[in-house]
């Protein structure tokens, strides 16, 4: 019966081949004697559809921009959206999200001139795709959720099963969950509808573990149990060995141990046999999980030791909380009550780090110290009685010493003016000296401010390029180290080399970089600036992060052009190598880098854009402090937070200014503004 219904899938399958050849075959032949009018527009768009259909991509582009020109040409609206709409779907399916979203976006344009709500709909659906692909998920949903409304008017049911998961899928990873349910039922009742077997599948499997997670778990092992009974078993091997450990996981909730052991047991042979480490990891937790309730101590001890030899190369952060866990159960069994609170420490503080990466974080309000100002009293004379009493004595005798008085006042005055000129040049004298010292010392205290500064600088960036070179050597150590005991077998050599070129890598650019640094900056870091070209600066960075680039699937587009700048040549070149590492760091699979650079206000401007996972409005206050910030990359990379810091006060030093404008999903700008280069 097997074998019959194998062979009526292949007979199924070379007609329906045969059929959509047949069919391109009379497209073309009409396309050839057609008049350059819509309706050759139209014939062409029926042939992109079919070669797109057929997944031969690359015929379907041949035919593309003949039929967008000519679509052009006549104004025609609706054919240039139907094209341009096409050309994005191809885009999207070789991951080229740059060009998808720039065709979606001129689709979607003709689409709104043309009033075409059911056009728009499915455009609008695409780039829902698109951005949930790339982690854009509030993006996503926005999107998806204005096509759901016109495809349930229309009751298109293949743009609503895809429509209803991508929401689900958006609504899952932003956590909520109770959206993501109602969606995924949704897509499972319209997939039923239309017998999509492979949609039938993944349905079941998103709601199972969605009721797992809301705690209902008959109602999740109901959904496990039907998503298994369809699997194919050639190509499904990956859902299998993903089911089976749930599938035992969700009946040790009601401990039916005798129903869960054939689960876990089949689950952990199965993904051994496939070489699944994540099947394998959730697989030998949850058997320890059972031998622990049926206090099999040892024996769960002996498999959590093994699971967590997996646990760094899975990455799988849920299922190390739950490992954690069953540790912490299984020492506080045992009595090693340290190593049972060693186990909750690592579980509360992956919790926490969990938590930090799904919230954004709200940061301390700045507390002000108030100085109190300290006065000195004012000191206020009082005449005294015998100085009272002198006067009006004085008045008596006023009559008889008026002659003298005047004689002695005369006197007086002219030794009084006297004194005051040569008092006044010696105050004149003493002001200018005062003046004299006063700005010496002020240049003394600012020397020394600056050679603070200046050390304040070479510490920290010789901390930053100490790190980061002891990670790489270490790591370089560590692999000849086990080559030298011959501790790794050659599939483990060969597995281990790319990663060996990486930090051999890093460590070359480090040092290349500190050489340059030391060559220009021998005696001090006063900036010693000269002419030199911008874009050649780029185009060498962008040399060293090309691996790294090419390892995430990055678009990186130079836009730059020949520009000169007057800056410390060695101190530019270190703030745009960081400035393009962490653009890398912080790009995802499928995002763009660019750079570019202008003229602006008579300077230089500089500008460095990706479209990664961006920084929140409180982080980008923390980005350039003195205090250093970092988080982690979106491959885990880790940081020393001093980076940006050092790049501000290097920027300074050359009279430029750095800034960056970023969005919470939608990436960052990193700008730099230097004096540009006078040519004549």
């Amino acid at each position: 019966m097997k074998q019959l219904i194998t062979l009526t899938a292949i007979l199924l399958t070379a007609y329906s081949g045969f059929s959509q050849t047949q069919e391109q075959d009379s497209l073309l032949v009409q396309l050839a004697f057609q008049n350059q009018d819509t309706s050759k527009v139209n014939t062409s768009i029926a042939l992109i559809k079919s070669f797109y259909d057929s997944e031969d991509y690359q015929k379907a582009l041949s035919y593309i921009q003949p039929g967008e020109d000519l679509a052009a040409s006549l104004n025609y609206e609706k054919g240039t959206a139907e094209i341009k709409y096409y050309k994005a779907l191809i885009y999207t399916q070789r991951e080229d999200y740059y060009n998808a979203l720039d065709n979606y976006n001129t689709s979607l344009r003709s689409y709104s001139k043309l009033k075409d709500s059911l056009g728009i709909a499915k455009v609008n659906n695409s780039l829902g795709i698109v951005e949930i692909r790339r982690g854009n998920y509030s993006k996503g949903l926005g999107h998806s959720l204005s096509a759901i409304s016109i495809f349930e008017k229309h009751n298109l049911k293949e743009e609503l099963s895809l429509a209803y998961n991508n929401l689900a899928e958006a609504y899952y990873n932003t956590r909520q969950f109770d959206e993501a349910l109602e969606f995924n039922l949704k897509a499972l009742e319209v997939r039923t509808e239309l017998n999509e077997i492979e949609g039938i599948k993944i349905s079941n499997i998103n709601i199972a573990e969605l009721y797992a997670k809301k705690e209902e778990h008959r109602k999740s092992i109901d959904y496990y149990e039907a998503a298994l009974a369809l699997l194919d078993p050639v190509q499904d091997r990956d859902m299998r060995g993903e089911i089976l450990p749930s599938l035992g996981e969700e009946y040790l909730e009601f401990r039916q141990f005798d129903k869960a052991a054939p689960y876990l047991v089949e689950g952990l042979r199965y993904n051994r046999t496939i070489d699944n480490k994540k099947g394998i990891f959730k697989s030998l937790n949850n058997i320890a999980n059972l031998n622990i309730q049926q206090e099999k101590t040892r024996l769960a001890e002996i498999q959590l030791n093994e699971a967590y030899s997996l646990s760094q190369d899975v990455g799988d952060d849920t299922e190390l909380l739950k490992h954690y866990e069953l540790r912490k159960r299984l020492d506080s069994i045992n009595g090693n009550f340290d190593r049972a609170f060693d186990w909750q420490r690592q579980f509360y503080d992956l919790k926490d780090s969990i938590r930090l990466e799904n919230e954004s974080r709200n940061g301390d309000a700045n507390s002000t110290e108030i100085i109190p100002v300290i006065t000195e009293p004012v000191v206020t004379d009082r005449p005294a009685d015998e100085e009272a009493m002198a006067k009006i004595k004085n008045l008596w005798y006023a009559v008889y010493g008026l002659g003298a008085l005047l004689a002695m006042l005369a006197i007086s005055l002219i030794i009084l003016l006297s004194k005051r000129s040569k008092t006044n040049a010696e105050m004149k004298l003493l002001t200018e000296r005062n003046k004299e010292y006063k700005l010496q010392n002020d240049d003394i205290l600012q020397q020394t401010q600056h050679l603070e500064d200046m050390n304040h600088v070479k510490d920290r960036l010789f901390s930053i390029v100490s790190h980061d070179l002891k990670d790489s050597i270490t790591s370089i150590k560590a692999f000849l180290d086990l080559l030298k005991e011959n501790s790794i077998t050659e599939r483990e050599f060969n597995e281990l080399i790319p990663e060996l070129s990486d930090n051999a890598d890093n460590a070359s650019a480090l040092l290349l970089n500190l050489l340059n640094w030391s060559k220009s900056q021998l005696q001090n870091l006063e900036p010693k600036p000269e002419t030199f070209n911008i874009q050649e600066i780029f185009q060498e960075k962008i040399q060293l992060i090309d691996k790294k680039v090419k390892k995430k699937r990055i678009v990186l587009l130079d836009e730059s052009i020949k520009g000169f700048v007057y800056a410390d040549k060695s101190m530019v070149e270190i703030v745009v190598q960081n400035l393009l590492a962490n653009a890398v760091k912080f790009s995802r699979v499928g995002d763009v880098i660019t750079v570019s650079n202008r003229e602006r206000n008579g300077n230089s401007l500089i500008c460095i854009e990706d479209t990664g996972v961006g920084i929140s409005e409180e982080n980008q206050k923390k980005l350039f402090g003195t205090a250093g910030f970092t988080t982690r990359g979106t491959s885990d990379e880790k940081g020393t937070g001093l980076g940006l810091s050092i790049c501000k006060q290097l920027v300074e030093m050359n009279k430029g200014k750095i800034w960056v404008e970023s969005e919470i999903g939608l990436g960052s700008k990193f700008f730099v503004e230097l004096p540009k280069a006078q040519t004549d």
